[in-house]
């Protein structure tokens, strides 16, 4: 598909870029912080900030904003660029830190001091929260509001210095605690906080707010188009406060855009945090999460997201996507590109109790709409597994699959008829006994025979023995607001199984599993969910199924 140019944000550039009022370009930033793996909401915003500007001619920074030290880390630095290049973008040489900009922030904040517009609070967080007043009534002043200037300058830079315990002091901006907008209610912009940073060390003791961080970063970056998601407008005063009260002479516009939500899933960082420290998901990369890392390894590829988050399209107005849409993306990238292989997964073994001599080798495509991709090679023998579901000894009406006294065609091969049924003790089905016809193989079928359906097959002594994963969705509700009552227990599931054993020659990591659905050849084992190996069996997690009920 190609780019939709009609949203409110790229007709906002297309017009800035007509009236000349863009110097230096189209510059957009996507500025994550590393307390976490990035999500398929970010996805969106990553689309958006990357795709705009190349759309334009222009460029993107990543920026990571590093100020809150005690949650974030280099492990998150990596998996957030790792994320970013794998969805097909590229930052260049514009990667850069909150941390570079830390001795330029601290001289802004000092000069708001200075100038009167910043003050230094010694209330303590409770005090400050009771004083902040409500959406219906006014705050109260800090009794440390009028401060001497050189008072706040001193303990300021004894703060810095690491005179004081956490939570002693704060700096907070000096605006207006009757604004209607509570954002603008003496905010606090910087904070004590004893950590050591991941980049700075312990160089710092006090660490700037996010929201006098990242417009100053916007502005020295030159960043033409601030785009973030529609929870920071009623912060965007405050942005704009800050820049002009400030001395610098570059102030970028702040355009909101809506939140992506996906039915089944959540869209926060410390809720997808806890799942994973209260252990309900084996890390940050378990396929049932909707983070990228978990995305990937489920086997879903990159441009299935890039194509879901242009479906889903930028507006102003917060919605709930069916995860169906997200399902249907992801078979159009899969369907055309995916090698083709027959597996059991439930398997019913099968004995031609006709068939003599060594085993046949058959030939069948691995996409039978891709002729470039070549062909595979199967077994035909004595012994063969089929899938317990395509066998019923008292079939219903209509049934097309096998049954005693039944014919149906195996997958690129023969007609076989059920002969007999072997039951155990307890009178469980244990085998089937089968007679082939030679003069039916598919493709040079001489025998007249009109079997009542498809079935696929592995032959047993081709059979690569398997481990199948396979993933419900992480929530029993569409819009989960609890996550404790609301977790589906039950949204992993995993069978053993057979495939044929020419999966090791497949082209691809990605896979479809004929009349079952698209799988994925996982290599993380070490991060458990079940995968640990089996022998030498391979590890296969659904991606999704073949079924498709959303229509574009």
């Amino acid at each position: 598909m190609t780019a939709d140019l009609r949203d409110f944000i790229r007709n906002r550039i297309r017009r800035d870029l007509d009236e000349g009022a863009l110097e230096q370009g189209v510059v957009t930033r996507f500025p994550p912080e590393p307390n976490g793996y990035l999500h398929i909401g970010h996805a969106k915003s990553i689309c958006l900030n990357f795709g705009v500007a190349q759309e334009f001619g222009g460029k993107t920074y990543l920026r990571f904003d590093d100020t809150n030290p005690s949650k974030e880390s280099e492990e998150f630095v990596r998996s957030i660029q790792d994320d970013i290049n794998w969805l097909g973008f590229d930052w260049g040489e514009n990667l850069t830190f909150a941390s570079d900009y830390f001795d330029q922030l601290f001289e802004f904040a000092k000069q708001l001091i200075v100038d009167g517009k910043a003050f230094v609070c010694s209330q303590s967080a409770e005090e400050m929260r009771q004083s902040r007043g409500t959406l219906t009534e006014p705050g109260r002043d800090s009794p440390f509001r009028n401060r001497a200037v050189a008072e706040n300058v001193d303990l300021f830079e004894r703060m810095r210095a690491g005179e004081f315990g956490d939570g002693a002091h704060v700096l907070r901006a000096r605006i207006d605690m009757a604004s209607p907008n509570i954002n603008l209610r003496d905010p606090v912009l910087y904070r004590i906080m004893h950590k050591s940073h991941h980049r700075t060390g312990d160089r710092w003791s006090i660490y700037p707010m996010y929201d006098f961080t990242h417009c100053i970063c916007d502005a020295l970056e030159g960043i033409s188009h601030s785009l973030c998601t529609l929870e920071f407008e009623d912060h965007r005063p405050l942005y704009d406060w800050v820049l002009d009260n400030i001395n610098i002479n570059f102030h970028p516009p702040q355009i909101e855009f809506s939140r992506l939500g996906l039915e089944y899933n959540v869209m926060s960082k410390r809720v997808l945090a806890e799942l994973v420290d209260k252990g309900k998901v084996d890390g940050w990369s378990d396929p049932r999460l909707p983070t990228l890392a978990g995305l990937r390894r489920r086997g879903v590829p990159a441009s299935a997201i890039r194509d879901f988050c242009q479906r889903v399209g930028v507006t102003k107005q917060d919605n709930l996507v069916e995860v169906k849409l997200l399902e249907f993306c992801i078979r159009q990238a899969l369907e055309a590109q995916t090698p083709r292989v027959m597996a059991v997964l439930e398997p019913l073994r099968v004995t031609v109790t006709n068939f003599e001599g060594e085993d046949e080798v058959l030939d069948a495509p691995w996409h039978p709409k891709q002729p470039e991709m070549g062909i595979r090679k199967l077994v035909f023998g004595r012994e063969l597994f089929i899938e317990r579901s395509d066998f019923n000894d008292e079939p219903p009406d209509k049934f097309k699959r096998l049954s005693p006294g039944a014919m149906v065609r195996l997958r690129y091969a023969y007609i076989i008829r059920c002969d007999e049924v072997v039951r155990s003790a307890s009178g469980e089905i244990e085998s089937i006994q089968a007679t082939y016809f030679p003069d039916s193989r598919s493709g040079d079928d001489t025998s007249g025979l009109k079997p009542k359906g498809v079935i696929h097959f592995v032959a047993a002594s081709n059979a690569r023995r398997v481990r199948i994963q396979s993933f419900g969705y992480l929530f029993r509700t569409p819009n989960p607001k609890d996550i404790d009552q609301d977790f589906n227990d039950n949204s992993v599931a995993s069978t053993d199984g057979f495939v044929e054993s020419g999966i090791a020659q497949a082209p691809d990591a990605h896979v479809q599993f004929e009349r079952t659905g698209y799988f994925y050849r996982d290599s993380s084992s070490s991060e458990g969910l079940e995968s640990d190996a089996i022998g030498d069996s391979l590890i296969f997690n659904r991606t999704v199924s073949l079924r498709d009920s959303w229509k574009p």
